[in-house]
């Protein structure tokens, strides 16, 4: 058969009949670092970041990695390298920025539920700012932050009540989502804000959701923010910067996405045209900068022909790719090495004890067991949140860079599962 193209992957590509990232051979991979395995494609990431980064020239911006997208040490580091800031959701992911050899500066902190403990080792740490969820969190912060004898940076993330038409589970900047201070409450809450000691205000936030392919909903909720900002700074309350959040969609299925360097020539025009256009700017993409770099590679274990349906049964499962059995998300499905003669329709599925273990429904594939397969679009939201359910252990993770392939993360053995517990008596 002839290899497929894969438009959205320009550093995924059939070389003859093998699938190559990069200047490396996948199969290969496979055999020296078993399956279920991760492989990133550096140039992929930082080809993602270029488009942002080209978006933002001459512009005061901080490009800030929403790193919930995955938090891989080697992925990180990275964009750390790349002179990325983080967002981060919780005080383990600062962690994980600082053992990367992140900027606590360029750390934001967003979140609707974070602890005392985590503010504090935030405070400690230096970080650059939070982003306050709710007016609840504004007082706890400030207490904080006052037995701490420190001032601890904020902006509060607004509600703009904007539909980015996502999964519903993704949306974030609706009325009924848990994130963010209404649109109608933002001014009275600044003022309390700027009334606490132990606060000091420096800009305001804005996220509506994750995988928005459209640029609509981005433009509708910048003119909601931009009013806001000019009723907060009438009441005498100045706003250093504007985060704009992130979440632009990738191609998964024919998905088409704007482009971040031309959806931000649109955003920017209108931050001019309204008087903003000097304003230092944040946002915080995370899957537009790893979901198309990452691909999940599995061996065909068994085929299970059926009276309804035939059963291609693969060694990676719900637990390593989270996405179908969450959203039924779709992610593509190919041989690493496509083989001639008939192909049946199978729906790809994993081995843990679950009808919703599934990796891709009524796929055309010309397999047999042995075959390794690669499911792509698989950097984002795959390892992250990844689990060990039926004790299964997590993979291994690799990180290409041109013709050289790196171990990021090693296997998850047993032992490393059950080392924190123990037996009673």
């Amino acid at each position: 058969m002839t290899a497929p193209k894969l438009p959205g992957h320009p550093h995924i590509a059939y070389r003859g009949n093998e699938l190559f990232v990069e200047g490396v051979r996948l199969s290969d991979l496979a055999r020296e670092y078993g399956t279920p395995l991760f492989v990133y494609s550096k140039a992929a990431m930082l080809a993602a970041l270029a488009a942002y980064q080209r978006g933002f020239a001459g512009r005061q911006a901080q490009i800030c990695y929403a790193m919930k997208a995955n938090s891989s040490l080697g992925v990180l580091q990275v964009f750390t390298q790349a002179g990325c800031g983080f967002d981060i959701v919780s005080g383990g992911e600062l962690e994980r920025v600082l053992a990367a050899g992140g900027d606590a500066k360029k750390v934001i902190f967003s979140g609707v539920g974070k602890t005392r403990t985590e503010m504090r080792r935030a405070l400690e740490a230096g970080i650059g700012c939070f982003n306050v969820e709710s007016e609840a969190e504004l007082e706890v912060l400030n207490e904080v932050a006052l037995a701490m004898k420190r001032r601890a940076p904020i902006s509060i993330r607004v509600n703009p009540n904007v539909d980015p038409k996502t999964h519903p589970y993704i949306s974030t900047g609706l009325k009924g989502n848990k994130f963010g201070i209404a649109h109608e409450r933002t001014l009275a809450t600044y003022q309390r804000a700027a009334a606490l000691p132990g606060l000091q205000v420096v800009g305001i936030d804005c996220h509506i959701g994750s995988q928005i392919t459209q640029e609509d909903p981005y433009l509708d909720a910048m003119d909601r923010v931009l009013d806001l900002v000019e009723a907060i700074e009438a009441a005498g309350i100045p706003l250093h910067h504007i985060d704009f959040g992130g979440g632009l969609g990738i191609d998964y299925n024919g998905d088409t996405p704007p482009a971040a360097d031309a959806l931000w020539a649109k955003l920017l025009a209108k931050l001019d045209a309204r008087g903003f256009g000097s304003r230092q700017l944040m946002i915080e993409p995370g899957r537009s900068l790893v979901g198309n770099a990452g691909v999940c590679l599995t061996e065909v274990l068994y085929l299970k022909p059926g009276e309804q349906k035939n059963f291609c049964i693969v060694d990676a499962a719900m637990n390593d790719l989270p996405r179908p059995a969450m959203y039924e998300a779709y992610h593509q499905i190919l041989p690493l090495a496509p083989r001639t003669g008939e192909a049946p329709m199978w729906d790809v599925v994993g081995p843990i004890c679950e009808s919703g273990d599934w990796l891709g429904r009524e796929r055309t594939l010309a397999v047999q067991p042995g075959d390794l397969l690669g499911v792509l679009s698989a950097g984002a939201y795959c390892m992250s949140m990844a689990s060990n359910y039926n004790t299964r252990g997590r993979a291994a993770e690799v990180l290409v860079d041109g013709a050289r392939a790196h171990l990021i993360r090693q296997r998850e053995s047993v032992a490393d599962q059950i080392r924190g517990e123990q037996l009673v008596g």
